[in-house]
């Protein structure tokens, strides 16, 4: 997360580096932009205010509109997910993981990011404990975002960094909603959410591999300032 003062820093150098070195390699300015109702701001603010070539939108604090209270999903400390659940739903996992998509559903509509960030986040930290992704509820839930996905035209992110960095054995998404993605035609793209340079391609081998299988022939990359299918 990059604070508000660090902010003018950060976009001030990836322009500069982007000048630097244009005759070497693209570099293009992006955000992954957290989206909390009635508390984060705008992606148009972003967009315009730094002139973002494109955004990610992406759910790391789940919001209880009946009490405003916020669940941090995120980070490796699963004690923080466990007593977030308890008090800000009561321990409803149902209740909290449908407001997790609602909120996904939201950024959709009010914000139309270019990319979905690691559509099914709210898995890392279950680990299989307090809901099943095999369940009727939750496949429902799935099935009603990939229709929003295709209506406004996003495309989904694969976010290799669970498996590089070992928190887990699957990507975000994983396999069984890559496989609806691909047979909805949903556009994806590769990423490994890097935190350092030398993750900047982690696990991308094995996950094109998995991709093939799957059966996917193409992905989108950002070429030429604009998104653009490759094979793979």
């Amino acid at each position: 997360m990059i604070s508000e003062a660090k902010m003018a820093e950060y976009i001030a150098t990836i322009k500069e580096l982007s000048l630097k070195y244009q005759n070497i390699i693209e570099i293009y300015l992006s955000l992954e932009i957290d989206y909390i109702p009635k508390l984060s701001q705008s992606f148009k603010t972003f967009r315009e205010k730094f002139g973002l070539d494109y955004t990610i939108g992406s759910i790391h604090l789940v919001k209880n509109p009946k009490n405003n209270k916020l669940w941090f999903i995120d980070g490796g400390d699963i004690t923080l997910y466990d007593n977030g659940l308890q008090e800000t739903f009561n321990g409803d996992i149902k209740l909290a993981v449908t407001t997790y998509y609602d909120q996904i559903h939201q950024m959709i509509k009010n914000e139309n990011p270019d990319v979905i960030g690691h559509l099914d986040k709210i898995k890392m930290n279950n680990k299989n404990r307090y809901f099943s992704e095999n369940e009727s509820w939750y496949k429902q839930l799935i099935e009603t975002i990939i229709k929003n996905i295709e209506r406004h035209k996003c495309i989904v992110e694969v976010n290799t960094r669970g498996v590089y960095k070992k928190k887990g054995n699957e990507l975000f998404p994983g396999i069984e909603i890559l496989k609806m993605l691909y047979i909805n035609n949903i556009p994806i793209t590769i990423s490994s959410d890097a935190h350092q340079p030398d993750e900047i391609s982690g696990a991308f081998y094995e996950t094109l591999i998995l991709l093939k299988e799957i059966g996917y022939k193409k992905i989108h990359i950002f070429e030429k300032k604009r998104w653009m299918v490759v094979d793979i």
